[in-house]
């Protein structure tokens, strides 16, 4: 198969792209709008991309109708979010976010989830996830104008929450106890416990 992007269908990119950078991991993101209304949805155009000072960058495409979504919306009003981590305990309350509901209806309270405040940002906390960072707007990057264009949202992240059970015995983030799962290609997820190790050379 030969997809040239310059002729092809936004839609077929899309499902190329999707399904060739894999895993991907799922940003689960809160914000608030102007009048202080919590949304919450996941976004798998995510990673790390820096430790000092530590940042991340996600990206809320624009819509396959080419309109802004409710977390790009709400961080050019208000530039800071909360990172929760996509547990695989979660992932029918992650998938069950993804929902569009309408503008100022709350994605947390449809998927049963309870909001904690947060201690350096305004939006708020998934209680039920076992980590979460609190980040701070640098700037976004909006990179084309049509259906699925990318919005890079790049923040420096101001603060970790890191739940005890979580940790193994040197106080390290064990992914076998974090259980953070991943998308794929279509409905497709993945867990990230089937691990092998290899010493860096």
């Amino acid at each position: 198969m030969i997809i040239d992007v310059s002729s092809a269908d936004v839609v077929a990119v899309y499902r190329a792209l999707v399904g060739v950078v894999t895993p991907r991991p799922i940003a689960w993101v809160s914000t608030l709008d102007g009048q202080g209304r919590v949304n919450l949805a996941p976004f798998s155009f995510f990673n790390a991309f820096g430790a000092n000072p530590p940042v991340v960058v996600f990206s809320p495409t624009l819509r396959r109708d080419g309109s802004k979504k409710d977390t790009l919306l709400n961080l050019e009003v208000v530039p800071e979010f909360v990172l929760n981590a996509a547990v695989e305990d979660l992932a029918a309350q992650v998938n069950s976010t993804s929902t569009e509901l309408p503008r100022g209806r709350s994605e947390a309270e449809y998927a049963g989830l309870t909001l904690n405040p947060s201690t350096k940002v305004r939006p708020p906390r998934v209680a039920e996830s076992p980590v979460h960072l609190e980040c701070r707007v640098c700037q976004i990057m909006s990179i084309g104008d049509g259906p699925i264009a990318a919005n890079l949202v790049i923040g420096e992240v101001l603060l970790i929450h890191v739940e005890d059970r979580v940790l193994d015995s040197q106080g390290q983030i064990d992914p076998r106890k974090l259980r953070t799962i991943a998308r794929l290609g279509g409905s497709s997820y993945c867990r990230s416990t089937d691990l092998f190790e290899m010493e860096r050379p």
